[in-house]
């Protein structure tokens, strides 16, 4: 069973899950299962023990709901999800969750919600509900605003044809390494090592530390003994490096950031 250690207080209230539709779908079940389930902080979740996990293992949670496209008359599916849909769930996510402490929403094919549909959900993305988390699965995140990818965590759920390559994939192994071990010296180290890398190989690096954090994540690869609520906040800090390369700082300085970034330090060492 694919487990996580997450501190239920640390979640995001969004994720965006970039993933072809059914390995997606499987990923953000997942993590919608670990979401809700009720073992105490610390362990492992999903611990498919809990009545939670029970309930979400066969499909019957109330508090994880899934939207998807609606299906015509002769039963296939709809080009688009409509804003009505969302419209249905904005209302509902104001409501407490029935049995867990979060209520989680998961919208697969999420690329393709139509342009007021989008804007429905960008309203509550912005002001969530403390108990709500949404998960939006797209295989094509380009199809999204761009206000509704800025509100949400990106992991990225890497096919063969978009595997990182061999150097990326090296430097962000070596990266995680370090933040799992807390080494704060090696990660100072590290950025000035690589601060000649060009823009592009520093965003098939960020890339590659994604695509490792949600192969993690997923249980695709041991957790470099670091909890899954670490993993989230790593991948939240990716999207800030990827956002800082878009505005064209330099290399040097999103090294920087994630060398001081990436372990949080007691507050008696921050000095």
């Amino acid at each position: 069973m694919e487990q996580l250690h997450l501190d239920t207080g640390a979640l995001s209230h969004a994720y965006l899950l970039i993933a072809e539709p059914e390995a997606g779908y499987a990923a953000a079940q997942a993590l919608a299962r670990a979401m809700v389930c009720s073992a105490p902080e610390g362990q492992a979740r999903p611990c498919g023990r809990c009545r939670d996990c029970r309930k979400a293992e066969k499909g019957i949670h109330p508090d994880i709901l899934t939207v998807e496209r609606l299906t015509d008359d002769k039963g296939k599916p709809r080009r688009e999800i409509y804003v009505e849909q969302i419209r249905d769930i904005v209302a509902d996510a104001v409501v407490v969750p029935n049995e867990a402490e979060r209520k989680v929403y998961i919208i697969r094919f999420a690329d393709s919600m139509n342009a007021a549909a989008q804007n429905a959900l960008l309203k509550i993305l912005e002001e969530p509900p403390r108990f709500v988390s949404f998960i939006l699965v797209a295989a094509s995140p380009a199809a999204l605003l761009e206000t509704v990818r800025s509100r949400c965590v990106t992991l990225h759920r890497n096919g063969e044809d978009a595997a990182p390559t061999p150097q990326a994939r090296e430097l962000a192994e070596q990266y995680l390494s370090f933040a799992a071990s807390g080494a704060g010296i090696s990660l100072l180290s590290f950025a000035n090592e690589n601060a000649d890398l060009s823009a592009a190989e520093m965003t098939e690096f960020v890339a590659a530390v994604r695509a490792l954090l949600t192969d993690m994540l997923c249980a695709r690869l041991p957790d470099m003994r670091m909890s899954g609520a670490d993993m989230l906040r790593l991948a939240a800090l990716m999207d800030k490096a990827e956002t800082y390369l878009r505005f064209n700082v330099s290399t040097r300085h999103v090294l920087g950031l994630l060398a001081v970034d990436t372990i949080p330090l007691p507050e008696s060492d921050s000095m």
